[in-house]
């Protein structure tokens, strides 16, 4: 009967530090919100223009692929100022890992042609 008591334990043992290697690993992986904001900062500092928002967010088997709304050029009034769609990828860790523009439109416009308003 011992031995069947030590075996037992041993598996729970076992079981405990899987537990804990899981959610070790679960704490390397950044919050939907701390990939959004990442994602948003770096291609600011790579672009040099502001990301106003972030209009599409998707997990993907390699990481994350976002469509950010940046601010292209200022006009008077604001309505016709220029805005573009970014699509950006990152990786699991939430790091950029490439963008490009998708289309540009004026603020005061609506793009009809397009599902979902995008």
């Amino acid at each position: 009967m011992s031995n069947t008591s030590n075996t037992s334990g041993s598996q729970s043992s076992s079981n405990s530090s899987k537990g804990k290697a899981q959610n070790a690993a679960d704490e390397d992986v950044p919050s939907p919100m701390e990939v959004l904001r990442n994602a948003r900062t770096q291609l600011a500092e790579l672009t040099g223009m502001v990301a106003e928002s972030v209009s599409s967010f998707e997990r993907t088997e390699d990481g994350w692929t976002l469509q950010i709304e940046v601010l292209e050029l200022v006009r008077v009034p604001d309505t016709m100022s220029l805005l573009a769609s970014y699509e950006a990828t990152c990786d699991l860790q939430g790091e950029l890992t490439g963008y490009r523009r998708v289309r540009r439109y004026e603020r005061g416009r609506s793009d009809s042609n397009r599902p979902g308003g995008r």
